[in-house]
């Protein structure tokens, strides 16, 4: 998340001081992704140092104003037209837990997925709510509608995020479940060949064990589990 380019876009609509941009972050992303105090003046003082901003004066109640500076324009209009970079994609937690968990003694990586998929469901089914809730909102006029329409953009974003996840964690338990079967199917190594004299009895000899590895169906019913909404 660019914390520094959201903050330009907030300044180039006028001189801003840290906690009103922290509201005003808030407001238009839903609280989705919060801020505190501190981690925006931070960022005020790098953008101060690259010579993005700079100190605009003080408000009537003696707060620290900051201004876009030309070059933060510039910077915030080659953000806008810049895809974003998907070469070094950033750290996915569910991602690391699952591939963690294969393998890894005593975890019963099926229980993970079924757990998974039940609060992605849950939240799938908020933040469809909360959808419903911002459309009635710009359809009736009430509060800020520019931040009621990047709430909902951001909302749709999550609903598509969270529709993928369920899809992907479909398609884990099912490629864990065709292995598992893969294993179970899987004939024992031929032996070697005996080439002993066929009129001679034969001795005890060590054969291959064909070996299982068993797998259980569980319920995939999903429970409803607790989820943060819209500050």
């Amino acid at each position: 998340m660019s914390i520094r380019h959201g903050l330009l876009a907030l300044l180039e609509r006028g001189p801003r001081y840290g906690s009103q941009l922290r509201t005003e972050f808030e407001s238009r992303t839903g609280s989705t992704w919060p801020l505190n105090v501190g981690q925006v003046y931070t960022t005020l003082a790098r953008l101060e140092r690259d010579g993005l901003v700079a100190p605009g004066g003080e408000d009537t109640a003696g707060h620290t104003l900051y201004a876009i500076t030309e070059t933060g324009r510039s910077e915030l209009r080659e953000w806008f037209e810049r895809p974003v970079d998907r070469a070094n994609p950033p750290r996915d937690e569910l991602a690391i837990k699952l591939a963690m968990a294969v393998g890894a003694p005593g975890v019963n990586i099926r229980a993970v997925i079924q757990a998974q998929r039940h609060a992605t469901v849950q939240a799938m089914q908020d933040y469809t709510r909360l959808k419903a809730q911002a459309l009635t909102a710009i359809e009736t006029g009430r509060g800020a509608e520019r931040d009621d329409i990047a709430w909902l953009l951001v909302l749709e974003q999550l609903i598509f995020q969270t529709e993928a996840e369920a899809r992907w964690l479909d398609h884990c338990e099912s490629r864990l479940v065709r292995l598992a079967a893969g294993r179970e199917l899987a004939p024992a190594e031929a032996e070697p060949p005996d080439h002993r004299d066929p009129g001679r009895p034969a001795a005890a000899t060590a054969g291959a064990v064909p070996t299982t590895t068993p797998t259980t169906t569980t319920d995939r019913t999903p429970p409803r589990t607790a989820r943060s909404r819209r500050g």
